[in-house]
């Protein structure tokens, strides 16, 4: 019997949070095969076992946060555990045609002609012979009763999306005699040229009600484990939102000439692989206004009574993932040019959405931005991504009446921006001029153009 601790998991990181165990107690695992998922600073990894061993008991629970070192699980490593089982073999490729499904585009993989899988095959990973799938996707599962292999995913992982879809559509539908129409309501139907319905036969039938008592009535609530990403997402808010004080200053601004900018670079980016949306102009136009109110790009900290003003130029960008938001890191923005702030953009936050971002890429921004993009709505209130300061809220933009300079009339398009700011740090003129700087920047972006975008 060998105690299994919790390796140290990066530079910093003092505890985890056990998100899910792969294996189950009596359950053998090999060396290098991944045992545990542990979450920590908002990166999910697998934990793998040091040995060939059996998984003799748990230590730590699911949802449990353990600090670095200390025993998670108990392992037996006897020479019986040592030898692993033939259906490993199966699950590994060994042993002749029984091997696991192929991932497609993988050599000798079944169907590999494009990123989906072929109908009714799981994503697996090609080293360990186990199925791909997000936290969530794992806990959602579980708690409906489907295996994971028999889910179709894409992009080479299966996501909760897919697990919800499964799950709805092995729901048994009600019997079909039940959902016929009554009888009479076609006797009705064929007298109806012939006489005048009676009074009774023009009363409302409650046949709505009894299909819906058909279906077995209510459903049982669900229960959603709070623990992991979504956990961690809420001790984050709660700090912030209980440590800073949050104002908003909201602004209208015409980005009528930006639309038009955009629109006409549009091409010219896509000739370089670049699909360039709003967003690189205005991280663009926040790194101007940043460099002139540098109170925004700060940090307050209250350990040493003083206030850090950053030197580097880092956005975050919240980006919606299957675990929650998150916030990847655009680091040194400042140095790059907009087709590749655009890349950058990309990159980050696919990386997000797809649970592989790295530590580094989701710490250490100085200031984030976050915007729903075409259903940005009118306004947002937004919570800082503490330590930072300052956040910008980015809304629709919408075709609106505008008032020209010549007092005319035309049609132009108007986005809301909302910045929150850290009152303690930020006052109140300073965050509304910060903002004006970045509404100067795109009603009029051959500003960005002199400033070197």
């Amino acid at each position: 019997m060998s105690e299994f601790k919790l390796p140290a998991i990066g530079e910093g990181v003092v505890e985890g949070e056990i998100v899910r165990w792969l294996k189950k107690p009596g359950e053998h695992v090999r060396a290098n095969e991944p045992l545990v998922e542990v979450m920590t600073d908002k990166a999910t990894l697998e934990i793998p076992s040091p040995v060939d061993a059996v998984l003799e008991s748990i230590v730590a629970d699911e949802g449990v946060i353990a600090p670095v070192g200390s025993v998670i699980a108990m392992l037996a490593t006897t020479a019986a555990a040592a030898k692993p089982p033939t259906a490993a073999k199966t699950a590994s490729g060994q042993g002749g045609s029984q091997g696991r499904p192929g991932i497609e585009g993988e050599p000798g993989a079944p169907g590999s002609q494009s990123g989906t899988l072929p109908l009714g095959a799981a994503p697996v990973d090609a080293a360990r012979g186990k199925v791909l799938a997000t936290p969530a996707a794992r806990v959602l599962a579980r708690e409906s009763g489907i295996e994971l292999s028999t889910i179709s995913g894409d992009r080479g992982r299966i996501t909760k999306a897919h697990v919800e879809l499964a799950r709805a559509s092995s729901e048994t539908p009600p019997p079909v005699e039940q959902r016929r129409d009554p009888p009479r309501a076609e006797s009705r139907q064929s007298s109806m040229p012939t006489q005048l319905p009676t009074q009774a036969q023009t009363q409302p039938e409650p046949v709505a009600a009894a299909r819906v008592a058909s279906r077995g009535g209510p459903q049982p609530d669900e229960y959603i484990p709070f623990r992991g990403m979504r956990r961690r997402i809420a001790d984050g808010l709660v700090k912030s939102y209980s440590t800073a004080v949050h104002y908003t200053y909201v602004e209208q601004i015409d980005v009528t000439k930006l639309v038009a900018v955009r629109e006409q670079a549009k091409k010219a980016a896509a000739a370089e692989g670049v699909q360039l949306s709003y967003l690189p102009f205005i991280v663009k136009a926040v790194l101007r206004a940043l460099r002139k109110f540098p109170i925004v790009n700060a940090e307050l900290d209250e350990a040493n009574a003083r206030v850090i003003l950053k030197k580097h130029y880092s956005i975050g960008i919240a980006t919606a993932t299957d675990q929650g938001l998150m916030v990847p890191v655009v680091h040194d923005a400042d140095r790059l040019s907009l087709l590749d702030t655009a890349l950058e953009i990309a990159r980050v936050s696919e990386a997000a959405r797809t649970g592989k971002a790295s530590r580094e890429e989701l710490t250490g921004s100085t200031f984030t931005i976050t915007s729903l993009g075409t259903i940005g709505g009118l306004l947002a209130t937004p919570i800082l991504n503490y330590p930072e300061v300052g956040i910008l809220g980015v809304h629709a933009i919408r075709k609106a009446p505008v008032v020209r300079d010549d007092d005319t009339i035309g049609v132009g398009h108007l986005m809301n921006l909302s910045v929150s700011l850290d009152h303690r740090v930020v006052d109140g003129f300073e965050g509304a001029s910060f903002l004006q700087e970045v509404r100067r920047y795109l009603e009029d972006p051959t500003l960005l153009l002199l400033s070197g975008i």
